[in-house]
């Protein structure tokens, strides 16, 4: 069975499912949020579901999973979260993709879909392009479980959620009149190729990009080719200079 089937199923199953409101876990003036899981590491969401899914201690309940882009889309458009923990590299496109496809439920007035990314990343050009693409805020998975239940409530509410690292520098890349929000070189780049170029940097083969991608190595190929033609480099390691000196490594 697809994980989209299963967490749809899980959907028909959970209180509100089916559109009105959910009734609170533990009894009357609990708090309670539903929530989907989006990683690509299945033992990882197992992880965060043990964590912070036993519905009537911590209020949080999990209603459906995904692993890559598509499932993301199909599994958040049918059970509609209060809240979404997306991971930021996801087969498909990413994060991003999975925010640019939900724009809609994010900017839904009467019950929006607000998104925290959860990720091992704390690059600056992940941060910065998840925030762009709407997400209400970024922590990373050394993040404790009774942290990221709160960061979840939080972002329920409204708030704007940040690990401690990182919010100083979300402040500084939108506020800073020094620098430019927007990189004109790496906003050529697909997302994909952002993906590949940072692998690349950190000195990844292509063949372990593949795999950790799920694409071919011949993909991997013509990505890297891609990037070095659009950002004028001769190789790979003015590619990593490149990388390097934009904190993307």
């Amino acid at each position: 069975m697809s994980e989209p089937t299963e967490a749809n199923a899980a959907a028909e199953a959970a209180p509100g499912a089916g559109g009105g409101p959910a009734e609170p876990a533990g009894g009357i003036g609990r708090r309670h949020v539903r929530v989907v899981l989006v990683d690509d590491h299945r033992m990882f969401r197992t992880g965060v579901q043990a964590e912070i899914g036993q519905t009537e201690q911590t209020g949080v309940e999990v209603v459906g999973e995904a692993a890559d882009v598509d499932q993301a889309v199909t599994v958040i458009t049918a059970t509609r979260p209060e809240v979404v923990l997306l991971d930021v590299h996801l087969p498909g496109g990413g994060g991003v993709e999975v925010l640019r496809r939900c724009a809609s439920l994010t900017g839904d007035a009467e019950r929006p879909v607000r998104f925290l990314a959860l990720s091992v990343s704390d690059a600056a050009e992940d941060v910065i392009g998840v925030i762009r693409g709407g997400a209400r805020g970024y922590v990373t998975k050394t993040i404790t479980g009774a942290d990221l239940i709160d960061s979840i409530f939080r972002v329920q509410e409204g708030d704007a959620v940040f690990s401690p690292r990182l919010a100083g520098f979300v402040l500084d890349a939108f506020a800073s009149t020094d620098a430019p929000p927007v990189d004109e070189d790496l906003d050529r780049l697909t997302q994909r190729e952002r993906e590949v170029l940072r692998l690349i940097a950190r000195g990844y083969a292509y063949k372990e990009i593949a795999k950790q991608l799920f694409i071919s190595v011949k993909t991997v190929e013509s990505h890297v080719s891609a990037v070095l033609r659009k950002l004028q480099l001769s190789n790979r390691h003015e590619l990593t200079r490149w990388a390097t000196a934009r904190r993307l490594v």
